[in-house]
């Protein structure tokens, strides 16, 4: 049985083997900034500890010694970018702001809502910090030099960005974007939506998934529509020669016009699997072509607006992801309560639109896909799996989230 011929296959198969033929794109370091949305290409470690000195956690005073009962003679001031010079001795006080580094000697900060001044003398009022320690921020509590702060195939995000820059890294290892073209193709699309013939339909898909590739880190662009014709099918893939990742919509099924399959052939790619076992999205085309030392991945989407965005979900952005040096490509899926019956399922996993309101999720009522206004109305895909029963209100499912791509 051949590549073609064979029976579909269950998703998470075809989402290893798509994984399994990304290459590893050469390494760059960028600034911590610009590397903003890639993954780390290695380890980061820390250059430097932090903090590098104990300091405050809140406004009050430093004292010195296990006794924490005063009274305290104050003998100057600590403030954040202006420490306090010397030691203090056992019934002295030094002033100290949030942040501040924590005078040598010092044992205790007590908050100045629990003194009392007079002059230079402090008596305490309140309560003393139990621990003694217990407004103190140790050196070395965040990280310490030498530490491992990030692992390899991280996102960089912005609590990532400030984590490099505190441990003293301008620049940060990447993998380098992956070059991706996106290919509409179809007799019956217009370039134009503005000039839409009765017998067209406005080329939506393209735009569609070039925005979805540009929720990653990548270098995008778009061609098209193109028309129905092996030869100008095989001519913008020749066009397309610099890209690591081919993208296509339309074209990848069995029908008379459906050409995705014969002009890969003749531009010399090979099929590595076709068609996955899900609803929306069966006639899904995965292909690669090696020249030159290198290899091209082709992925060949349905032309239904639903269901190329499903599968693009599915299987263009964990392929991105997976270029990028991501640990962790797949959309995570998280449990959500239905608020309303869904009916028994057919034998093929089927995902759903629907909306999730943070307590509980219900299935959109239009699901064919060709619906763009269910899928722009959604915010998550309900996993269904293959001749699923009867659902009740209240019975558990596996959701997916749409809002962010389901970006790990």
């Amino acid at each position: 049985m051949d590549r073609v011929t064979a029976p579909p296959l269950p998703l998470e198969e075809a989402q290893a083997r798509l994984l399994a033929l990304a290459s590893p794109l050469t390494i760059e370091h960028v600034d911590v900034e610009g590397a903003l949305g890639r993954y780390l290409a290695e380890p980061l470690h820390a250059r430097r500890t932090q903090p590098a000195a104990s300091l405050s956690a809140m406004d009050g005073y430093a004292v010195a010694g296990l006794n924490l009962t005063g009274p305290w003679r104050v003998v100057g001031e600590s403030a954040a970018g202006h420490p306090y010079i010397g030691t203090i001795a056992i019934g002295e006080a030094v002033r100290i702001s949030t942040g501040a580094v924590l005078p040598a000697d010092a044992s205790a900060v007590i908050l100045q809502e629990d003194l009392a001044r007079h002059g230079d003398e402090i008596s305490l009022t309140g309560e003393a910090p139990v621990p003694a320690t217990k407004h103190i921020r140790p050196r070395g509590m965040d990280f310490i030099e030498g530490a491992e702060i990030l692992p390899r195939g991280k996102p960089v995000g912005p609590a990532q960005t400030a984590l490099a820059i505190a441990a003293g890294h301008k620049y940060l290892p990447v993998s380098r974007k992956p070059r991706v073209v996106i290919i509409d193709s179809g007799d019956e699309l217009a370039a134009d939506p503005e000039h839409c013939a009765p017998h067209q339909i406005p080329a939506s898909n393209g735009a569609m998934l070039l925005a979805l590739a540009g929720s990653t880190a990548v270098d995008a662009r778009r061609i098209g529509p193109v028309p129905d014709t092996i030869k100008a099918i095989t001519s913008t893939f020749e066009a397309s020669s610099d890209a690591d990742l081919i993208v296509t919509s339309g074209g990848a099924s069995v029908g008379d016009h459906d050409l995705i399959r014969p002009a890969l052939e003749r531009w010399g790619a090979s099929i590595d699997f076709w068609r996955v076992a899900i609803k929306p999205g069966k006639p899904i085309l995965v292909a690669t072509r090696d020249t030159n030392g290198r290899r091209q991945i082709v992925l060949g989407l349905p032309g239904n607006p639903v269901s190329s965005y499903v599968t693009a979900y599915h299987f263009m952005l964990p392929m991105l992801r997976a270029m990028l040096g991501a640990a962790q490509p797949l959309p995570m899926h998280f449990t959500a309560s239905l608020g309303e019956p869904l009916r028994a399922n057919g034998k093929r996993r089927e995902f759903l639109r629907g909306w999730w309101n943070g307590e509980t999720v219900i299935a959109n009522p239009l699901q064919d896909s060709g619906a763009l206004s269910s899928i722009a109305a959604s915010n998550v895909l309900i996993d269904r799996a293959a001749f699923a029963e009867d659902a009740r209100v209240n019975d558990k499912v596996q959701i997916y989230l749409l809002q962010n791509g389901g970006i790990a």
